[in-house]
């Protein structure tokens, strides 16, 4: 089996997001396949286990935090964001929960962490929810060199990879959703900058890696920066490749086996949620996501 027909044998989630960036399906075909994600497969298992106060039920969680992560990985499987699932889920949330270790505000007022703030901002612009205050505050809070920093409250002056991935992908993700603010794209160049200068894993100072985990793919990431998800944005934000770029190219290229795939070399313990790919084995999610950043660098 080829590896996208690998890719199509699969979840509802991983198929149209195969159709749409690897095989150009028609766009009928595709929303149709799309819809599958709220009654079928792995959206429909994160759908499900909701509770009716908009919680769902992790005993090793605070209910927002649970809700929080619950919330991104319906974004990554594509769940659509005009379905009256998606409302429902969505509406659950902003009516009940709060951050209540930060003055209980409302979800999508976010709390007090950038890294946190922009995955809320990701969240609440692709499913149609007011996060302009949090753009707002997101763009006061961009630091000299261009990242942000959640120990910036402790007296940090340089950006953190983790941090400014988080930040970027919700920034874009407001700016694709409302239209272009000047400001906002400024500080999303700014924030790219930050990441081509380091070649996405090197020290700036020194030129060292910066963390070996960066070079391991991970699937979902949550909060995590890696290459491939730092290469992720770049592609969706339109970025043409240049030098700064090629080293990471060239790791996800490297990674590719005699099949073709690639496969999950890490996953993150407080982000996994439902069980759906085995460590170590071939992705059905970092697979295409690898696919797709190389089509992207190739020119296609």
């Amino acid at each position: 089996m080829n590896v996208i027909d690998w890719l199509l044998d699969s979840d509802p989630a991983v198929r149209w997001q195969a159709m749409r960036d690897l095989l150009d399906a028609p766009a009928e075909e595709v929303a149709a396949e799309r819809a599958r994600v709220a009654r079928e497969g792995w959206g429909a298992q994160v759908l499900a286990l909701q509770e009716a106060d908009g919680r769902w039920p992790r005993a090793d969680t605070d209910p927002e935090w649970s809700a929080f992560l619950h919330l991104l990985l319906l974004l990554d499987l594509g769940l659509d964001p005009a379905s009256n699932q998606a409302g429902r889920a969505v509406g659950l949330v902003r009516d009940n929960l709060t951050w209540h270790w930060w003055e209980d505000k409302p979800f999508f007022e976010g709390e007090v962490e950038p890294c946190i703030n922009g995955r809320v901002v990701t969240i609440g612009a692709y499913f149609g929810q007011e996060v302009q205050g949090l753009v707002d505050r997101l763009l006061g809070e961009q630091m000299e060199d261009g990242g942000w920093n959640c120990e910036a409250e402790n007296g940090s002056t340089r950006g953190s990879f983790h941090t400014t991935i988080c930040v970027l992908e919700g920034l874009l993700e407001h700016d694709r959703a409302t239209g272009d603010r000047p400001e906002v794209g400024a500080a999303i160049r700014r924030g790219q900058e930050y990441l081509l200068a380091r070649r996405f894993f090197h020290r700036l100072s020194t030129g060292g890696v910066i963390d070996p985990a960066f070079a391991q793919f991970a699937f979902p990431t949550c909060y995590h920066y890696d290459v491939l998800r730092a290469l992720g944005h770049m592609r969706l934000a339109g970025v043409v490749p240049d030098q700064r770029m090629t080293e990471a190219i060239a790791l996800v290229e490297s990674k590719r086996d005699a099949d073709g795939r690639w496969s999950l070399e890490h996953w993150h313990e407080d982000n996994v949620l439902i069980p759906m790919e085995e460590l170590g084995m071939p992705s059905r999610w970092v697979t295409p996501r690898a696919l797709r950043v190389l089509r992207w660098a190739n020119g296609g």
